[in-house]
Order: C-alpha cells, then sequence, then structure tokens
C-alpha cells in the first residue's frame, strides 16, 4: 500500500484509512474480537497503518479492541480517534465540543486504547454551542502535553473549520489537518464549500462512507434487495440506485469489484483524499484494500462522474456563468495563466 502525507503536516498515513466502527458486537452488527482481529491483521499485512476509532464506537470496545491489536507495534501505527459524543446518557458535561468533554474524553480514550499519546486527535461533530477559540487552546494544551500529536475536524460546516484554522494561523497553534466528512459517488454536496475549503487549507480529507452505505457495491440491485427503494434515504433513491448502475457497469468493464471502483473514485479526486474503509469480514476488507491498485481510465472516470454530478447553487453556478466571467475578467479570462 502506497503513503501520503497527511494534511500540511509530516506525518505519513497510507493511503487507504481502516474504520473500526465495526469493532465490536454492543451495536447488534459488527464483528467480534477474533474477526476484527483478522481484519486488521488483513489491512496490516497489506501495509496500512491509519487506524480510525472513536470514543463512542461500540460502547468503547473498538477503542479497547484497537489499542491490544497496535499495542506491539504502537509507534508504526497512526492512530486516530474521536471526542465529542456521549459517553454517559442524562449528563450534558459527557458529551459536546468543550474543553471539560475534551479533556475527560482523552483521558478515557487513552485508558481504553492502553497508549500514552493518540497520534490524531478528531473533533467529532460541531456541537453549536462551544466557542471555536475553546476548542482549539484546548487541543493546543493536549499537544502541549504529548497526549495528542495532530488535529482534524468531522462533520463540521466549512465557514467553523476556516475561522479555526485561521485563528490557529494568527495564534500560532496547531491547525487542522484533517477534515473528515461523508463523500462518495452519491453523496458530492461536501463539493459546494466543504472541500474547496480543505483544499485551500492543504487539508487531507477523510472520505467516510465511499460505499455509500452499501449501495456502491450494488447489492441493491440484485437478489432479494432489488427493487428497495426508500425515497426518504438519499442512500437508496432512485439517483442512488442509477449510479449504482453506472459503478457495477464499470466495474464490469475494468474486470474489478464495484467496491474497488467506489473507493478508487475517492482516491482520484483533485484533493488530498485518504478514503475510510470499514468491515465485518475479511474479504470484505481484501476487496476493499485492492482499490489501491486499480486505474479507472479517463472515459470512464468521466462517466462516473457525469451519472453523479450535482447542481453546486448559489454562489458557485452563478460565479461560473459566462456572461459573469466576461464583466469578472472582461472577455479574457481565456488569456489569463492561473497557475
Amino acid at each position: 500500500m502506497k503513503h501520503k502525507l497527511f494534511g500540511k503536516s509530516g506525518l505519513r498515513v497510507s493511503e487507504i484509512c481502516l474504520g473500526t466502527m465495526t469493532f465490536g458486537t454492543e451495536w447488534g452488527w459488527g464483528a467480534d474480537k477474533s474477526v476484527s482481529k483478522q481484519i486488521f491483521d488483513c489491512y496490516a499485512d497489506a501495509g496500512g497503518n491509519f487506524i480510525d476509532t472513536a470514543n463512542r464506537y461500540t460502547e468503547g470496545t473498538s477503542e479497547k479492541f484497537v489499542g491490544e491489536f497496535v499495542r506491539s507495534e504502537r509507534d508504526h501505527f497512526v492512530l486516530a480517534t474521536k471526542y465529542g459524543l456521549y459517553d454517559k446518557l442524562g449528563d450534558l458535561n459527557f458529551s459536546g465540543n468543550h474543553r471539560k468533554n475534551m479533556m475527560r474524553s482523552v483521558e478515557a480514550s487513552l485508558g481504553r486504547l492502553n497508549t500514552d499519546f493518540i497520534d490524531l486527535l478528531w473533533l467529532h461533530a460541531w456541537d453549536g454551542t462551544t466557542q471555536v477559540d475553546e476548542i482549539m487552546r484546548g487541543f493546543e494544551d493536549l499537544i502541549s502535553q504529548g497526549k495528542v500529536h495532530y488535529i482534524g475536524i468531522s462533520d463540521t460546516p466549512a465557514w467553523i473549520v476556516a475561522q479555526a484554522n485561521t485563528m490557529a494561523e494568527f495564534k500560532g497553534w496547531s491547525k487542522f489537518v484533517g477534515l473528515q466528512i461523508e463523500y462518495s459517488l452519491i453523496q458530492r454536496t461536501a463539493e459546494r464549500d466543504l472541500i474547496p475549503m480543505a483544499r485551500s487549507f492543504d487539508m487531507t480529507v477523510t472520505p467516510w462512507a465511499p460505499l455509500g452505505g452499501g449501495v456502491l457495491t450494488g447489492k441493491y440491485l440484485q437478489g432479494d434487495s432489488a427493487g428497495r427503494i426508500k425515497e426518504d434515504s438519499e442512500r437508496r433513491d432512485n439517483r442512488s440506485l442509477k449510479i449504482a448502475k453506472a459503478v457495477v457497469g464499470v466495474a464490469q468493464n475494468l474486470g474489478v469489484t464495484p467496491a474497488q471502483v467506489a473507493i478508487r473514485w475517492t482516491m482520484d479526486q483533485d484533493f488530498k483524499s485518504v478514503p475510510i474503509v470499514g468491515a465485518r469480514k475479511p474479504d470484505q476488507i481484501r476487496d476493499c484494500i485492492d482499490a489501491g491498485n486499480i486505474t479507472i481510465p479517463g472515459k470512464q472516470m468521466a462517466k462516473l462522474n457525469k451519472v453523479s454530478e450535482i447542481e453546486l447553487g448559489f454562489p458557485h453556478d452563478f460565479l461560473g456563468q459566462e456572461g459573469v466571467e466576461n464583466v469578472m475578467f472582461g472577455g479574457e479570462k481565456g488569456n489569463l495563466d492561473f497557475e
């Protein structure tokens, strides 16, 4: 497996990240410890070193399994976890982005992971109440203490992330080097603001659900699953199934699996991208890892882009109109070198 620099940092991570939300059976659909270890070993044996977990995953079991699995080669692996989701129902201070929960959650994660430090700490989701300076100062204190090496942010509006990184730059604090978002052929709305923002700050994007909840594997086009359309679900509406059919067609043309095509598509975008893939069985993770070994030709890539394209909306579509570009560039945009 190839490796990449993570965001605007010197951290080296594998081109595919192992998501471990399936490690543990507490939620009714994950893998037990033995199978989780097999999945982990398949990933590690392929050269993967980037592991993603969170305080809430399977009620903490995911962190416990991951901590045990990486223990013998702790410094080899890049271990990422998250804070923000609740650890205890019925108590407001056991969840959220605020400093009290940040410090409490990190200490609890360090204990479950059985490690002295977290390589990458993600803010899991924006709570809409905590001030940005409180969050960034808290992260900086954790980094100064040696408990966290790098920071990232997940599931948060682009303007909040931009505000945080700009503030950190002015104050000399550590900035977010990674952005975790839902992104796939059936969910491209992040292209409106989040991805351009990440590109501007030289952040690595780690797409979650690159298979669109399994839709892009084509499983809802076959057998008993065929025709099960949920109009209230973006992942299984008519548009999504149309995209899935295109993915299956490209996969058949290339002699690979639909999952590999869908994951490879996220890897080949014009921004730094390291998709997060999870599995409940070893053969599933092997299939996903092989996405790093395939190439999608330009014609097939264009087909996928076309079938999944979205409207960017205002102001993006407005600013891209020929008439607007003419008045902004005096009719000479074509003669301007943007390099």
